[in-house]
């Protein structure tokens, strides 16, 4: 390849949520000297979650920003060199790997550890996007607190939109729930607890034809999918809870992954499909989706990393 690589390193890290940040904490403890790029949302989805409260080690909870600044902390404490900037393009067809960042230098690396998490799905409509930020988000848990005593509606049909729709309910007034077919993806139980949920409208067979509003949320358009009747819903917020979408888009062709984009790891392991190349966190998880779960599966990737490395005569 022509381009020229500005840098070599032993051990290259890619995003910097959970995963990223344990995968550097383990590899800078093993002398690895890992270097870190911190990717478009420095800290991952962790920093748009207010309280974390399922984590282990903090009884009174914390804030998921602060808990990620307590996370890259311990990662440069142990020597881990943590950098801004944006995996743009990568060439895995040989050894020493190659890592473009931020369209402009290239990195060649020994080990490369993948943790570039997710981002959530969004319905791609015009008034969807031009009202994000004021009164549409696609996190009920960060955001429902601001309409506390309002309507607002939720789209989305599995666990994560139950979850947020049954947070919702404690906060806001009512709750609309729009659900595209006539049964929901979510578990039997989270179902249950929706139907049960006096204040929870569910709305079967039926899309968003729009978000209404001018400077902010004002209501809903909704369009039944079976007989094309629409109805105007008045309310305060709109959450997006339709999924999520890995973080995979660079390694296509290279990597092997699911349907869905998530990269696909040897069960039991974090090794990919690319000797040297290790894949953590929610851009390999879709199932579990924990912060917890995500630095386990970062631990695995550096003791992976390490082995490997240690096999190979690099470290």
């Amino acid at each position: 390849m022509s381009e020229k690589s500005n840098e070599k390193t032993g051990c290259l890290i890619i995003g910097s949520g959970p995963a990223g940040y344990t995968a550097a904490i383990y590899a800078a403890r093993a002398n690895l000297k890992p270097v870190l790029y911190q990717g478009i949302q420095p800290g991952g989805q962790l920093t748009i979650t207010t309280e974390v409260e399922n984590y282990p080690g903090y009884p009174d909870g914390i804030q998921g920003p602060e808990m990620m600044v307590h996370f890259e902390k311990q990662a440069t404490r142990m020597g881990a060199d943590i950098r801004y900037g944006i995996a743009t393009k990568v060439d895995f067809s040989g050894h020493p790997l190659k890592v473009e960042i931020d369209e402009e230098k290239w990195i060649e690396a020994d080990a490369v550890i993948i943790s570039t998490g997710a981002s959530a799905k969004w319905l791609g409509i015009e008034s969807e996007q031009r009202l994000n930020g004021y009164g549409v988000s696609a996190c009920a848990v960060c955001d429902g607190f601001f309409f506390k005593g309002k309507p607002v509606a939720i789209v989305g049909a599995g666990d994560t939109a139950a979850e947020e729709a049954l947070y919702l309910s404690k906060v806001c007034s009512e709750v609309h729930m729009i659900v595209r077919r006539d049964e929901m993806r979510a578990s039997k139980v989270m179902q249950e607890r929706v139907k049960a949920t006096a204040n929870i409208h569910i709305y079967w067979n039926s899309e968003v034809d729009e978000v209404l509003g001018d400077k902010k949320v004002s209501g809903l358009r909704i369009k039944n999918n079976k007989n094309g009747e629409k109805k105007e819903l008045t309310l305060d917020a709109f959450f997006v809870a339709i999924g999520h979408q890995p973080n995979s888009d660079i390694f296509k062709g290279w990597l092997d992954m699911d349907d869905a984009g998530f990269l696909v790891a040897v069960p039991g392991s974090s090794r990919t499909n690319v000797p040297g190349v290790f894949a953590a966190g929610d851009v390999q998880d879709k199932i579990y989706r924990q912060a917890v779960t995500a630095a386990g599966s970062g631990c695995m990737a550096a003791l992976d990393a390490e082995r490997y490395l240690g096999e190979k005569g690099f470290h």
